[in-house]
């Protein structure tokens, strides 16, 4: 009877030694194909072309195996990975609260938060808080959600109808512009900032020229053509 003993199965591709068949496909360095070979001969020609036997498609009959060196193939594979996870895309949903009675000035203040979550490709969660009596009046809360969403209707759009949620009500907003879409946004506008500060940088830089010593006169192009011609000498009187 079969029995599993636990451990962590291997997701990383037999290479050289530990490929353990009679014979294999063998595709060369640049692609090329080899042919079916003894593993024997295959690993001979890894030998000779100081690289790696990696096996790519093992469930193929006969297995296929590449000659490439798989330290810097694993180096690249990472970085791709890498670069991918960079440019994903999260789905964030942000939080906003309010009172029914807000002040005008943190009225202001929570709008440009929700503004700039939205600009940011992120859902906002506006949650509209009862107290009291409060809970009474909840119309008061859905006409401030109203006038947010109307407020910030450039930007995002109701995804959720304001709801009642026992003490509070509860709206979603969702973005326009799609996450990557802002990312790659916000990405443009850091390295143009980037630019306009070396451009800046650079226009401040000290001139090279000499500095023109007190009490030199620097005569313009202007003076100079305006200046008399200077008088050449008189010819000789004919006889």
């Amino acid at each position: 009877m079969w029995c599993y003993r636990g451990g962590s199965i291997s997701t990383e591709p037999r290479i050289n030694d530990r490929i353990r068949v009679p014979e294999v496909r063998l595709v060369g360095p640049s692609g090329e194909q080899v042919g079916i070979v003894p593993l024997a001969k295959a690993l001979e020609l890894a030998q000779e072309y100081d690289l790696d036997l990696v096996e790519v498609a093992a469930s193929a009959r006969p297995p296929v195996c590449k000659l490439m060196d798989y330290g810097k193939f694993k180096y690249e594979s990472a970085m791709k990975a890498r670069e991918a996870r960079k440019n994903q895309a999260h789905t964030v949903i942000k939080e906003m609260k309010l009172r029914p009675k807000i002040d005008p000035h943190d009225y202001d203040t929570k709008k440009g938060h929700v503004v700039r979550f939205l600009k940011q490709g992120d859902k906002v969660k506006i949650t509209i808080m009862f107290r009291g009596r409060e809970q009474s009046r909840p119309e008061l809360g859905y006409r401030l959600l109203q006038r947010l969403a109307s407020d910030v209707e450039d930007l995002g759009f109701i995804e959720s109808n304001p709801k009642q949620d026992g003490r509070n009500m509860i709206m979603v907003l969702g973005p326009h512009k799609k996450k990557t879409e802002a990312m790659a946004e916000a990405r443009e506008a850091q390295a143009a900032r980037k630019a306009e500060r070396q451009g800046v940088a650079a226009d401040e830089a000290p001139s090279e020229e000499a500095p023109v010593e007190e009490g030199t006169e620097v005569a313009s192009a202007e003076a100079e053509a305006e200046a008399p011609e200077a008088a050449s000498p008189e010819a000789p009187a004919e006889a």
